[in-house]
């Protein structure tokens, strides 16, 4: 009999052994998955460029008004946000992180902020926002030129993996202001440079600081097709006299087309105009 309890007592603690696994670890729930996660056809992507300075309209100094920015974007509904001049935890923004409160207001829940610099007790640069998951952020620091005072820049970029199971690698960036163009040159340079050794289809926005026909420009059209080919104006706000804003795109297998291309009529959340495209994708 007591060999007999032994042995059912063995058993029961080896069944509850493996039951329980390791307590150090938090296995996680088996994933529920929706058949049509990996079955929806995306057909096409709807991207905007945003520069929106700090959320500071610039008919108001010293105001910040994130709701202008969200009413902006939310009118176009885009599905892929490249945002310049983002503020984290900044005194001049009250503290706020600009890059979560956008993505919390516009539920758009799959974000990043890619940090430029040192700001005001925060952070400031470039964002991502996404309606759909985002792996592998990194942040590319942009070369500049010693010595030439020029502000550090960043090429932010993430991989968006879309329903079908496709993904696309999405980038935002802010290119150096200054009127020499020689930083700016050696950043396009660099960019080209990160998006020659990647696989996947390739998606740029940002704020380039230099117009059509310019050798920065030049260049990013040598690599990749902007959305645009004779493009409205995007600075200043008001009443725009220069296209610095752009979308552009690289395919391997060229399955990516215009659909369309806009500048947005805002004239009151920043000192730029959004700039959205479509950009159909063909089986």
């Amino acid at each position: 009999m007591i060999r007999k309890a032994l042995q059912s007592f063995v058993a029961c603690a080896v069944i509850l052994i493996s039951s329980c696994g390791d307590s150090s670890k938090e296995s996680d729930p088996a994933p529920v998955v929706d058949p049509r996660e990996e079955t929806e056809v995306v057909a096409s992507l709807k991207v905007m460029s945003y520069n929106i300075h700090h959320c500071n309209p610039p008919s108001r100094s010293n105001f910040i008004d994130v709701n202008a920015v969200v009413n902006a974007i939310n009118a176009e509904k885009p599905d892929l946000i490249a945002l310049q001049e983002v503020d984290v935890n900044t005194v001049r923004s009250g503290n706020m992180n600009q890059a979560q409160e956008l993505a919390s207001k516009l539920r758009m829940h799959h974000y990043f902020f890619g940090k430029a610099i040192d700001y005001q007790g925060g952070e400031y640069g470039v964002a991502i926002l996404s309606k759909y998951p985002l792996s592998e952020r990194e942040v590319h620091r942009l070369p500049v030129k010693q010595g030439s005072g020029g502000e550090p820049r960043i090429l932010a970029t993430a991989i968006v993996k879309l329903p079908d199971g496709s993904s696309v690698r999405f980038a935002s960036t802010h290119l150096d202001a200054q009127s020499d163009p020689t930083n700016r040159q050696l950043q396009i340079e660099k960019i080209v440079d990160i998006a020659s050794n990647d696989n996947l289809p390739f998606i740029i926005a940002g704020d380039f600081n230099a117009t059509p026909g310019s050798n920065v420009i030049n260049t990013l059209d040598a690599h990749f097709r902007r959305t645009c080919q004779v493009c409205a104006g995007t600075i200043p706000a008001t009443n725009p006299t220069k296209a610095i804003d752009f979308i552009a795109y690289k395919h391997p297998r060229n399955k990516f087309r215009v659909g369309s291309h806009k500048v947005v009529n805002e004239s009151y959340a920043s000192d730029h105009r959004p700039v959205v495209a479509v950009i159909n994708i063909e089986e």
